[in-house]
Protein backbone atom coordinates (compact mmCIF):
# COMPACT_ATOMS: atom_id res chain seq x y z
CA UNK A 1 0.00 0.00 0.00
CA UNK A 2 1.38 3.42 -0.96
CA UNK A 3 1.61 6.20 1.58
CA UNK A 4 2.32 9.89 1.03
CA UNK A 5 5.12 11.12 3.29
CA UNK A 6 7.27 14.22 3.40
CA UNK A 7 10.85 15.10 2.61
CA UNK A 8 13.30 16.07 5.36
CA UNK A 9 12.50 19.69 4.58
CA UNK A 10 8.82 19.01 5.21
CA UNK A 11 7.70 19.19 1.57
CA UNK A 12 5.19 16.60 0.39
CA UNK A 13 6.76 13.93 -1.80
CA UNK A 14 5.56 11.16 -4.07
CA UNK A 15 4.18 7.96 -2.52
CA UNK A 16 6.59 5.31 -1.29
CA UNK A 17 5.79 1.65 -1.99
CA UNK A 18 8.71 -0.32 -0.50
CA UNK A 19 7.91 -1.13 3.11
CA UNK A 20 10.16 -2.54 5.83
CA UNK A 21 7.86 -4.55 8.08
CA UNK A 22 8.18 -6.51 11.32
CA UNK A 23 9.32 -10.13 11.83
CA UNK A 24 7.15 -11.91 14.38
CA UNK A 25 6.80 -15.61 15.13
CA UNK A 26 8.88 -16.67 12.15
CA UNK A 27 7.32 -14.53 9.44
CA UNK A 28 7.17 -11.00 8.08
CA UNK A 29 4.08 -9.12 9.25
CA UNK A 30 2.80 -5.64 8.43
CA UNK A 31 1.58 -4.63 11.87
CA UNK A 32 -1.62 -2.85 12.76
CA UNK A 33 -0.68 0.76 13.51
CA UNK A 34 -0.92 2.22 9.99
CA UNK A 35 1.94 4.58 10.94
CA UNK A 36 5.15 4.69 8.93
CA UNK A 37 8.48 6.46 8.95
CA UNK A 38 10.85 7.32 6.11
CA UNK A 39 14.05 5.48 5.31
CA UNK A 40 16.63 7.47 3.33
CA UNK A 41 19.56 6.87 1.05
CA UNK A 42 21.86 9.43 2.71
CA UNK A 43 24.38 9.58 -0.15
CA UNK A 44 21.64 10.68 -2.55
CA UNK A 45 19.38 12.52 -0.16
CA UNK A 46 16.48 10.44 -1.44
CA UNK A 47 13.81 8.49 0.40
CA UNK A 48 14.32 4.81 -0.38
CA UNK A 49 11.58 3.08 1.61
CA UNK A 50 9.14 3.42 4.45
CA UNK A 51 9.23 1.49 7.72
CA UNK A 52 6.18 0.30 9.64
CA UNK A 53 6.00 1.65 13.20
CA UNK A 54 4.77 -0.81 15.81
CA UNK A 55 2.09 0.15 18.29
CA UNK A 56 1.49 -1.44 21.69
CA UNK A 57 -0.62 -4.21 20.12
CA UNK A 58 2.17 -5.13 17.68
CA UNK A 59 4.69 -5.18 20.52
CA UNK A 60 2.39 -7.38 22.59
CA UNK A 61 2.12 -9.82 19.67
CA UNK A 62 5.89 -10.05 19.38
CA UNK A 63 6.40 -10.52 23.11
CA UNK A 64 3.67 -13.18 23.19
CA UNK A 65 5.42 -15.08 20.38
CA UNK A 66 8.72 -14.91 22.26
CA UNK A 67 7.08 -16.01 25.50
CA UNK A 68 5.40 -18.97 23.80
CA UNK A 69 8.70 -20.07 22.25
CA UNK A 70 10.67 -19.81 25.49
CA UNK A 71 9.77 -23.09 27.27
CA UNK A 72 10.85 -25.34 24.41
CA UNK A 73 13.87 -23.22 23.47
CA UNK A 74 15.16 -22.99 27.05
CA UNK A 75 14.95 -26.81 27.31
CA UNK A 76 16.84 -27.27 24.03
CA UNK A 77 20.34 -28.55 24.88
CA UNK A 78 22.96 -25.80 24.55
CA UNK A 79 24.89 -27.84 22.02
CA UNK A 80 21.85 -27.90 19.72
CA UNK A 81 21.36 -24.15 20.15
CA UNK A 82 25.03 -23.73 19.24
CA UNK A 83 24.54 -25.80 16.08
CA UNK A 84 21.99 -23.26 14.81
CA UNK A 85 24.37 -20.42 15.64
CA UNK A 86 27.14 -22.17 13.68
CA UNK A 87 24.86 -22.33 10.65
CA UNK A 88 23.96 -18.67 11.19
CA UNK A 89 27.65 -17.75 11.23
CA UNK A 90 28.27 -19.57 7.95
CA UNK A 91 25.23 -17.94 6.33
CA UNK A 92 26.40 -14.47 7.37
CA UNK A 93 29.83 -15.08 5.86
CA UNK A 94 28.24 -16.34 2.64
CA UNK A 95 26.05 -13.23 2.34
CA UNK A 96 28.54 -10.72 3.72
CA UNK A 97 28.71 -8.46 0.66
CA UNK A 98 24.93 -8.34 0.21
CA UNK A 99 24.35 -7.46 3.85
CA UNK A 100 27.10 -4.84 3.86
CA UNK A 101 25.53 -3.21 0.82
CA UNK A 102 22.25 -2.84 2.74
CA UNK A 103 24.12 -1.05 5.54
CA UNK A 104 25.83 1.33 3.10
CA UNK A 105 22.55 2.11 1.32
CA UNK A 106 20.69 3.09 4.51
CA UNK A 107 23.44 4.32 6.86
CA UNK A 108 25.89 5.81 4.36
CA UNK A 109 29.15 4.37 5.69
CA UNK A 110 31.61 3.08 3.13
CA UNK A 111 31.22 -0.45 1.83
CA UNK A 112 34.52 -1.53 3.40
CA UNK A 113 33.44 -0.04 6.73
CA UNK A 114 30.12 -1.88 6.47
CA UNK A 115 31.94 -5.16 5.81
CA UNK A 116 34.10 -4.48 8.86
CA UNK A 117 30.97 -3.93 10.94
CA UNK A 118 29.52 -7.23 9.74
CA UNK A 119 32.77 -9.00 10.62
CA UNK A 120 32.78 -7.62 14.17
CA UNK A 121 29.17 -8.75 14.62
CA UNK A 122 29.98 -12.23 13.31
CA UNK A 123 32.76 -12.47 15.90
CA UNK A 124 30.12 -12.25 18.65
CA UNK A 125 28.13 -15.01 16.94
CA UNK A 126 31.33 -17.09 17.00
CA UNK A 127 31.69 -16.41 20.71
CA UNK A 128 28.08 -17.47 21.31
CA UNK A 129 28.76 -20.75 19.48
CA UNK A 130 30.82 -21.73 22.51
CA UNK A 131 27.82 -21.55 24.81
CA UNK A 132 28.07 -25.18 26.07
CA UNK A 133 31.42 -24.25 27.63
CA UNK A 134 30.25 -20.81 28.79
CA UNK A 135 27.25 -22.17 30.72
CA UNK A 136 29.20 -24.67 32.77
CA UNK A 137 28.67 -24.26 36.50
CA UNK A 138 30.82 -25.12 39.51
CA UNK A 139 30.73 -28.22 41.72
CA UNK A 140 32.16 -28.78 45.19
CA UNK A 141 32.05 -32.25 46.70
CA UNK A 142 31.52 -32.53 50.46
CA UNK A 143 30.74 -28.98 51.41
CA UNK A 144 29.51 -30.83 54.50
CA UNK A 145 29.53 -34.53 55.41
CA UNK A 146 27.86 -36.31 52.44
CA UNK A 147 26.64 -32.92 51.15
CA UNK A 148 27.59 -31.50 47.74
CA UNK A 149 27.19 -27.96 46.39
CA UNK A 150 26.89 -26.87 42.77
CA UNK A 151 25.80 -23.92 40.65
CA UNK A 152 24.12 -23.55 37.28
CA UNK A 153 23.16 -20.65 35.05
CA UNK A 154 19.61 -20.57 33.67
CA UNK A 155 17.94 -18.25 31.11
CA UNK A 156 15.67 -15.37 32.06
CA UNK A 157 12.83 -15.53 29.51
CA UNK A 158 11.93 -12.84 26.97
CA UNK A 159 14.78 -10.38 26.41
CA UNK A 160 14.68 -7.12 24.45
CA UNK A 161 17.33 -5.24 22.47
CA UNK A 162 16.97 -1.57 21.47
CA UNK A 163 19.74 -0.57 19.06
CA UNK A 164 21.07 2.62 17.40
CA UNK A 165 21.44 3.63 13.75
CA UNK A 166 25.23 3.77 13.64
CA UNK A 167 25.81 0.00 13.75
CA UNK A 168 22.67 -1.71 12.39
CA UNK A 169 24.42 -5.10 12.23
CA UNK A 170 27.10 -5.15 14.92
CA UNK A 171 25.16 -3.82 17.90
CA UNK A 172 22.14 -6.15 17.45
CA UNK A 173 24.65 -9.01 17.18
CA UNK A 174 26.22 -7.86 20.44
CA UNK A 175 22.88 -8.82 21.99
CA UNK A 176 20.62 -11.45 20.46
CA UNK A 177 23.15 -14.24 19.65
CA UNK A 178 24.37 -14.32 23.26
CA UNK A 179 20.88 -14.03 24.73
CA UNK A 180 19.46 -16.74 22.47
CA UNK A 181 22.46 -19.03 22.98
CA UNK A 182 21.79 -18.82 26.73
CA UNK A 183 18.26 -20.14 26.16
CA UNK A 184 16.29 -16.89 26.09
CA UNK A 185 14.00 -15.65 23.36
CA UNK A 186 14.40 -12.16 21.93
CA UNK A 187 12.56 -9.10 20.59
CA UNK A 188 14.80 -6.65 18.70
CA UNK A 189 13.79 -3.00 18.14
CA UNK A 190 16.33 -1.58 15.67
CA UNK A 191 16.73 2.06 14.74
CA UNK A 192 13.98 3.29 12.47
CA UNK A 193 16.63 5.16 10.42
CA UNK A 194 18.19 1.98 8.94
CA UNK A 195 15.91 -0.95 9.79
CA UNK A 196 16.34 -3.30 6.81
CA UNK A 197 19.43 -5.13 8.05
CA UNK A 198 17.70 -6.30 11.25
CA UNK A 199 14.92 -7.85 9.21
CA UNK A 200 17.48 -9.66 7.06
CA UNK A 201 19.28 -11.01 10.13
CA UNK A 202 15.99 -12.40 11.48
CA UNK A 203 15.15 -14.05 8.16
CA UNK A 204 18.57 -15.67 7.91
CA UNK A 205 18.45 -16.88 11.51
CA UNK A 206 15.05 -18.43 10.87
CA UNK A 207 16.34 -20.11 7.69
CA UNK A 208 19.17 -21.61 9.77
CA UNK A 209 16.68 -23.53 11.88
CA UNK A 210 15.72 -21.18 14.71
CA UNK A 211 12.16 -22.02 15.85
CA UNK A 212 9.43 -19.44 15.26
CA UNK A 213 9.28 -16.85 18.03
CA UNK A 214 12.88 -17.23 19.20
CA UNK A 215 13.97 -14.03 17.39
CA UNK A 216 11.44 -11.30 16.59
CA UNK A 217 11.87 -7.79 15.18
CA UNK A 218 9.55 -4.84 15.73
CA UNK A 219 10.23 -1.46 14.16
CA UNK A 220 9.15 1.90 15.48
CA UNK A 221 10.02 4.89 17.59
CA UNK A 222 9.43 5.88 21.22
CA UNK A 223 5.95 4.31 21.41
CA UNK A 224 7.40 0.88 20.58
CA UNK A 225 10.26 1.36 23.04
CA UNK A 226 7.92 2.37 25.86
CA UNK A 227 5.62 -0.58 25.18
CA UNK A 228 8.59 -2.95 25.44
CA UNK A 229 9.84 -1.35 28.65
CA UNK A 230 6.42 -1.59 30.24
CA UNK A 231 5.47 -5.10 29.11
CA UNK A 232 5.24 -7.42 32.15
CA UNK A 233 6.56 -10.46 30.24
CA UNK A 234 9.85 -8.80 29.28
CA UNK A 235 12.56 -9.88 31.72
CA UNK A 236 15.66 -8.01 30.50
CA UNK A 237 16.48 -5.01 28.31
CA UNK A 238 19.70 -4.18 26.47
CA UNK A 239 20.12 -0.71 25.01
CA UNK A 240 22.78 1.24 23.11
CA UNK A 241 22.26 4.91 22.25
CA UNK A 242 22.53 8.42 23.64
CA UNK A 243 22.84 9.06 27.37
CA UNK A 244 19.47 10.82 27.84
CA UNK A 245 17.63 7.89 26.26
CA UNK A 246 19.85 5.34 28.04
CA UNK A 247 18.90 6.91 31.35
CA UNK A 248 15.22 6.88 30.39
CA UNK A 249 15.39 3.21 29.37
CA UNK A 250 17.25 2.26 32.54
CA UNK A 251 14.95 4.18 34.88
CA UNK A 252 11.71 3.00 33.30
CA UNK A 253 12.70 -0.63 32.85
CA UNK A 254 14.15 -0.88 36.36
CA UNK A 255 10.96 0.60 37.78
CA UNK A 256 9.15 -2.25 36.05
CA UNK A 257 11.37 -4.85 37.69
CA UNK A 258 13.53 -5.71 34.68
CA UNK A 259 17.22 -6.39 34.39
CA UNK A 260 18.84 -3.59 32.35
CA UNK A 261 22.10 -2.77 30.64
CA UNK A 262 21.90 0.65 28.96
CA UNK A 263 24.98 1.93 27.16
CA UNK A 264 24.92 5.69 26.65
CA UNK A 265 26.94 8.45 25.06
CA UNK A 266 30.62 9.22 24.88
CA UNK A 267 33.21 11.91 24.48
CA UNK A 268 36.30 9.85 23.83
CA UNK A 269 39.64 11.56 24.43
CA UNK A 270 42.98 10.76 22.83
CA UNK A 271 45.88 12.06 24.90
CA UNK A 272 49.08 12.76 22.96
CA UNK A 273 52.26 12.80 25.05
CA UNK A 274 55.31 14.84 23.95
CA UNK A 275 57.24 11.67 23.07
CA UNK A 276 54.53 10.20 20.80
CA UNK A 277 55.23 9.26 17.19
CA UNK A 278 53.24 12.09 15.62
CA UNK A 279 53.00 10.54 12.15
CA UNK A 280 51.49 7.36 13.59
CA UNK A 281 49.32 9.40 15.93
CA UNK A 282 47.99 11.63 13.13
CA UNK A 283 47.00 8.65 10.98
CA UNK A 284 45.25 7.10 13.98
CA UNK A 285 43.38 10.33 14.69
CA UNK A 286 42.13 10.69 11.11
CA UNK A 287 40.64 7.20 11.07
CA UNK A 288 39.26 7.35 14.60
CA UNK A 289 37.72 10.83 14.34
CA UNK A 290 36.37 10.85 10.79
CA UNK A 291 35.76 7.20 9.96
CA UNK A 292 32.05 6.46 9.51
CA UNK A 293 31.60 10.27 9.51
CA UNK A 294 32.23 10.27 13.26
CA UNK A 295 28.98 8.41 13.88
CA UNK A 296 30.52 5.93 16.32
CA UNK A 297 30.21 5.78 20.08
CA UNK A 298 33.91 4.93 20.18
CA UNK A 299 34.99 7.69 17.78
CA UNK A 300 37.74 9.98 19.00
CA UNK A 301 36.10 13.40 19.32
CA UNK A 302 38.69 15.15 21.53
CA UNK A 303 42.47 15.21 21.15
CA UNK A 304 44.30 16.37 24.28
CA UNK A 305 47.79 17.50 23.30
CA UNK A 306 50.29 17.79 26.15
CA UNK A 307 52.18 21.00 25.36
CA UNK A 308 51.61 23.71 22.74
CA UNK A 309 54.42 22.40 20.55
CA UNK A 310 52.68 19.02 20.24
CA UNK A 311 49.32 20.69 19.61
CA UNK A 312 50.65 23.03 16.91
CA UNK A 313 52.36 20.19 15.07
CA UNK A 314 49.29 17.94 15.28
CA UNK A 315 47.03 20.70 13.95
CA UNK A 316 49.36 21.19 11.00
CA UNK A 317 49.51 17.48 10.22
CA UNK A 318 45.77 16.87 10.63
CA UNK A 319 44.89 19.85 8.44
CA UNK A 320 47.18 18.58 5.70
CA UNK A 321 45.73 15.05 5.75
CA UNK A 322 42.13 16.30 5.80
CA UNK A 323 42.77 18.17 2.55
CA UNK A 324 43.18 14.82 0.77
CA UNK A 325 40.43 12.87 2.58
CA UNK A 326 38.18 11.25 -0.04
CA UNK A 327 34.50 11.87 0.69
CA UNK A 328 31.49 10.62 -1.26
CA UNK A 329 29.02 7.81 -1.84
CA UNK A 330 30.10 4.83 0.24
CA UNK A 331 29.60 2.51 -2.73
CA UNK A 332 32.39 4.25 -4.66
CA UNK A 333 35.77 2.48 -4.37
CA UNK A 334 38.40 4.50 -2.55
CA UNK A 335 35.97 6.71 -0.64
CA UNK A 336 37.09 7.12 2.99
CA UNK A 337 34.11 8.96 4.50
CA UNK A 338 30.45 8.92 3.56
CA UNK A 339 27.46 11.12 4.45
CA UNK A 340 25.61 11.54 7.73
CA UNK A 341 22.59 9.35 8.22
CA UNK A 342 19.77 11.90 7.75
CA UNK A 343 19.23 15.53 6.88
CA UNK A 344 18.00 16.16 10.41
CA UNK A 345 21.22 14.78 11.89
CA UNK A 346 23.28 16.78 9.40
CA UNK A 347 21.63 19.99 10.58
CA UNK A 348 22.32 19.07 14.20
CA UNK A 349 26.03 18.46 13.61
CA UNK A 350 26.38 21.66 11.57
CA UNK A 351 24.86 23.59 14.45
CA UNK A 352 27.64 22.43 16.76
CA UNK A 353 30.27 23.94 14.46
CA UNK A 354 28.43 27.26 14.72
CA UNK A 355 28.22 26.90 18.50
CA UNK A 356 31.94 26.19 18.79
CA UNK A 357 32.77 29.20 16.64
CA UNK A 358 30.57 31.47 18.77
CA UNK A 359 32.13 30.13 21.97
CA UNK A 360 35.64 31.03 20.81
CA UNK A 361 37.06 27.88 19.27
CA UNK A 362 39.33 28.33 16.29
CA UNK A 363 37.82 26.71 13.17
CA UNK A 364 40.96 25.37 11.49
CA UNK A 365 39.11 23.17 8.99
CA UNK A 366 35.46 24.03 8.31
CA UNK A 367 33.39 21.15 6.99
CA UNK A 368 30.55 23.51 6.11
CA UNK A 369 32.58 24.89 3.20
CA UNK A 370 33.84 21.54 1.88
CA UNK A 371 32.95 20.74 -1.72
CA UNK A 372 30.97 17.65 -0.64
CA UNK A 373 28.80 19.82 1.61
CA UNK A 374 28.01 22.45 -0.99
CA UNK A 375 27.39 20.02 -3.88
CA UNK A 376 23.70 19.78 -2.96
CA UNK A 377 23.15 16.00 -3.17
CA UNK A 378 23.14 13.82 -0.09
CA UNK A 379 23.60 14.53 3.60
CA UNK A 380 27.30 15.34 3.43
CA UNK A 381 29.42 17.39 5.79
CA UNK A 382 33.14 17.82 5.38
CA UNK A 383 35.59 17.04 8.19
CA UNK A 384 35.93 19.78 10.78
CA UNK A 385 38.81 20.58 13.14
CA UNK A 386 38.29 22.97 16.06
CA UNK A 387 41.40 24.13 17.91
CA UNK A 388 41.81 25.80 21.32
CA UNK A 389 38.61 24.25 22.62
CA UNK A 390 37.94 24.86 26.31
CA UNK A 391 36.38 22.48 28.81
CA UNK A 392 33.51 24.91 29.39
CA UNK A 393 32.41 24.85 25.72
CA UNK A 394 29.39 22.84 24.59
CA UNK A 395 31.39 21.31 21.74
CA UNK A 396 33.62 19.79 24.40
CA UNK A 397 30.97 18.81 26.92
CA UNK A 398 28.32 17.34 24.58
CA UNK A 399 28.34 14.38 22.22
CA UNK A 400 28.27 15.68 18.63
CA UNK A 401 28.26 12.33 16.78
CA UNK A 402 29.68 13.67 13.54
CA UNK A 403 32.98 14.49 11.79
CA UNK A 404 33.94 17.26 14.22
CA UNK A 405 37.21 16.95 16.14
CA UNK A 406 38.13 19.19 19.09
CA UNK A 407 41.74 19.98 19.96
CA UNK A 408 42.31 20.74 23.65
CA UNK A 409 45.68 21.82 25.02
CA UNK A 410 47.06 20.63 28.37
CA UNK A 411 50.25 21.80 30.00
CA UNK A 412 51.13 18.56 31.79
CA UNK A 413 50.18 14.86 31.72
CA UNK A 414 48.45 15.31 35.09
CA UNK A 415 46.32 18.13 33.67
CA UNK A 416 45.40 15.94 30.71
CA UNK A 417 44.39 13.09 33.03
CA UNK A 418 42.30 15.39 35.21
CA UNK A 419 40.55 16.76 32.13
CA UNK A 420 39.55 13.27 31.01
CA UNK A 421 38.43 12.21 34.47
CA UNK A 422 36.33 15.34 35.02
CA UNK A 423 34.13 14.67 31.99
CA UNK A 424 30.70 13.17 32.64
CA UNK A 425 31.29 10.41 30.08
CA UNK A 426 33.74 7.58 30.58
CA UNK A 427 33.29 5.33 27.58
CA UNK A 428 36.70 5.04 25.91
CA UNK A 429 40.03 6.83 26.05
CA UNK A 430 43.44 6.46 24.41
CA UNK A 431 46.99 7.57 25.11
CA UNK A 432 49.77 7.76 22.52
CA UNK A 433 53.26 7.54 23.98
CA UNK A 434 56.52 5.60 23.73
CA UNK A 435 56.93 5.60 27.52
CA UNK A 436 55.69 2.37 29.14
CA UNK A 437 55.72 3.87 32.61
CA UNK A 438 53.58 6.84 31.48
CA UNK A 439 51.14 4.49 29.77
CA UNK A 440 50.85 2.30 32.85
CA UNK A 441 50.31 5.34 35.10
CA UNK A 442 47.61 6.66 32.78
CA UNK A 443 45.87 3.29 32.41
CA UNK A 444 45.79 2.78 36.18
CA UNK A 445 44.38 6.22 36.99
CA UNK A 446 42.05 7.09 34.12
CA UNK A 447 38.31 6.78 34.76
CA UNK A 448 37.01 5.09 31.63
CA UNK A 449 35.73 1.63 30.83
CA UNK A 450 37.92 0.99 27.77
CA UNK A 451 41.52 2.18 27.34
CA UNK A 452 43.76 2.15 24.30
CA UNK A 453 47.54 2.43 24.51
CA UNK A 454 48.69 3.54 21.05
CA UNK A 455 45.33 2.14 19.88
CA UNK A 456 42.80 4.89 19.05
CA UNK A 457 39.55 2.89 19.25
CA UNK A 458 39.95 0.27 21.99
CA UNK A 459 36.87 -1.84 21.25
CA UNK A 460 37.32 -5.21 22.99
CA UNK A 461 37.20 -8.41 20.98
CA UNK A 462 34.02 -10.49 21.21
CA UNK A 463 35.40 -12.79 23.91
CA UNK A 464 35.92 -9.79 26.18
CA UNK A 465 33.13 -7.35 27.16
CA UNK A 466 32.30 -3.81 26.01
CA UNK A 467 31.17 -0.97 28.25
CA UNK A 468 31.99 2.42 29.73
CA UNK A 469 31.97 4.10 33.12
CA UNK A 470 30.15 7.07 34.60
CA UNK A 471 27.23 8.30 32.46
CA UNK A 472 28.26 6.12 29.56
CA UNK A 473 26.70 3.06 31.19
CA UNK A 474 23.57 2.51 33.27
CA UNK A 475 23.43 -0.92 34.88
CA UNK A 476 25.92 -3.37 36.32
CA UNK A 477 26.87 -5.45 33.28
CA UNK A 478 28.93 -4.66 30.20
CA UNK A 479 27.77 -6.09 26.89
CA UNK A 480 28.74 -9.32 25.03
CA UNK A 481 31.59 -11.58 26.12
CA UNK A 482 31.49 -13.16 29.61
CA UNK A 483 29.53 -10.19 30.99
CA UNK A 484 26.88 -10.82 28.34
CA UNK A 485 26.46 -14.42 29.44
CA UNK A 486 26.10 -13.29 33.06
CA UNK A 487 23.56 -10.63 32.08
CA UNK A 488 21.34 -13.01 30.11
CA UNK A 489 21.34 -15.74 32.78
CA UNK A 490 20.76 -16.00 36.50
CA UNK A 491 22.64 -18.24 38.84
CA UNK A 492 21.06 -21.02 40.80
CA UNK A 493 23.03 -22.55 43.68
CA UNK A 494 22.06 -26.01 44.92
CA UNK A 495 23.10 -27.87 48.06
CA UNK A 496 22.30 -31.59 47.87
CA UNK A 497 22.31 -34.52 50.33
CA UNK A 498 21.10 -38.04 49.54
CA UNK A 499 20.32 -39.97 52.75
CA UNK A 500 20.22 -43.76 52.39
CA UNK A 501 16.53 -43.82 53.37
CA UNK A 502 15.46 -41.58 50.50
CA UNK A 503 13.74 -44.52 48.78
CA UNK A 504 11.64 -47.12 50.53
CA UNK A 505 13.17 -50.55 50.28
CA UNK A 506 16.60 -49.29 49.30
CA UNK A 507 19.18 -52.03 49.81
CA UNK A 508 22.12 -49.63 49.72
CA UNK A 509 23.97 -49.29 53.02
CA UNK A 510 26.47 -46.47 53.42
CA UNK A 511 29.83 -48.14 53.96
CA UNK A 512 31.94 -47.00 56.85
CA UNK A 513 35.17 -45.22 56.00
CA UNK A 514 38.36 -45.00 57.96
Amino acid sequence: MASTTTTQSGVANTPTTTTVSHFINGRVVDGTSGVFGDVWNPARGERSARVAFANAADVATAVAAAKAAFPAWSETPPIRRAAILFKFREALHAQLDRLAAIITAEHGKTFDDAKGEMTRGIEVVEFACGIPQLLKGEFTENVGRHIDGFTMRQPLGVCVGITPFNFPAMVPMWMFPVAIACGNTFVLKPSEKDPSLALELARIFSDCGAPAGVLNVVNGSKDAVTALLDHPDVKAVSFVGSTPIAEFVYTRAMANGKRVQALGGAKNHLVVMPDADLEQTTDAIIGAAYGSAGERCMAISVVVAVGDAVADELVRRIEKKLASLRIGDGTTPGVEMGPLVTGEHLARVRSYIEIGEREGASVVVDGRTHACTTAGAGFFLGPTLLDRVGAQMRVYREEIFGPVLCMVRARTPQEALELVNAHEFGNGVAIFTRDGDAARWFNHNVQAGMVGINVPIPVPMAFHSFGGWKRSLFGDHHIHGPEGVRFYTRMKSTTAMWPSSIKDGSSFVMPTTK
